[in-house]
């Protein structure tokens, strides 16, 4: 967790991100990016306004510190300051019927949605997320001096092994460590799950960004892919078509006993008819999986 506090906090993230985070309500969530000069993402987020001078930000704990770093550099003269705030609240992945018993039997479940969960001291926030599977997920995050986390104990733990192949067949994949710099939104599919706003202003690789969704056809995508051997973040993907170039680049993997599973970015080309392959142009043969969710490929 990543707080960003005072009376230009939302202005000064709304300069760094894809986001518009000025436009953004107490209602709802964001999915962002964080990008160089170069329109390569160095970070994502999933974040929300707690207050009017209080902007929280979910990203992977790999890319915390760096990332806290480099923002924190660009602050300036902005009445804004940046902290890790990973030790004072407990965030918690929630799955399933659980989601909708906590944000209310008529509360929607769509993703990026805020629902603020037993109002005053003892509160805490539920962010929804893309589903997976058509199984509703959402962060929960309470201050960790809040006993509002007691109330999910009626539940039961789900493996972290299962949170994460439902992450990756949510179709949205987190930039981590293995990924620094390795794509633009787009590739992750992000203008189609709501990470990107192309109306708001400028923001470090904006530029980029923008004409690779205008100006041409995207060729890179992000896919969800199955194999019989683990994969990782990082890994490269080869075609049937090319064995000396590779073709794609694993975004975000899970293994749950015999479920083998990734986010894999690929030129489009690679997947109409191709053989696809993990590591060399001779390794483990990847399946392609259907996404939840359309491609948006014009805005």
């Amino acid at each position: 967790m990543i707080r960003v506090s005072g009376d230009d906090a939302a202005n000064f993230l709304h300069n760094q991100l894809t986001q518009d985070v000025l436009l953004l309500d107490a209602q709802h969530g964001r999915l962002a990016a964080y990008c160089n000069a170069k329109g390569r993402m160095q970070a994502s987020f999933v974040l929300y306004k707690r207050a009017a001078d209080e902007v929280l930000l979910v990203c992977r704990r790999d890319l915390l510190a760096q990332t806290l770093k480099r923002l924190s550099m660009f602050v300036l003269r902005a009445k804004a300051k940046l902290s890790d705030a990973t030790a004072e609240f407990r965030l918690l992945g929630l799955s399933g019927d659980v989601v909708q018993h906590v944000c209310g039997p008529h509360a929607s479940t769509a993703p990026w949605l805020r629902h603020v969960v037993n109002e005053g001291p003892e509160s805490a926030d539920v962010l929804t997320l893309y589903p997976s599977q058509g199984v509703a997920r959402a962060l929960w995050l309470a201050p960790v001096d809040s006993g509002a986390t007691s109330a999910l104990a009626v539940f039961p733990q789900l493996a972290v092994e299962s949170w994460c192949v439902a992450d990756v067949m949510s179709g949205v994949a987190w930039v981590e460590q293995a990924t620094f710099e390795a794509f633009v939104p787009q590739m992750l599919n992000y203008e189609s799950v709501d990470g990107v706003n192309f109306k708001k202003g400028c923001y470090p690789g904006q530029e980029v960004v923008a004409r690779s969704q205008f100006r041409g056809t995207l060729k890179r995508r992000a896919f969800i892919v199955q194999a019989d051997v683990p994969m990782r973040a990082g890994q490269e993907v080869f075609s049937s078509a090319d064995a000396n170039q590779p073709c794609g680049l694993v975004a975000q993997a899970a293994t749950d006993g015999d479920c083998q599973l990734a986010i894999a970015e690929l030129q489009l080309s690679a997947t109409d008819g191709h053989r696809l392959h993990l590591g060399t142009a001779q390794g483990a043969l990847l399946h392609l999986l259907p996404l939840p969710y359309p491609l948006r490929d014009e805005i």
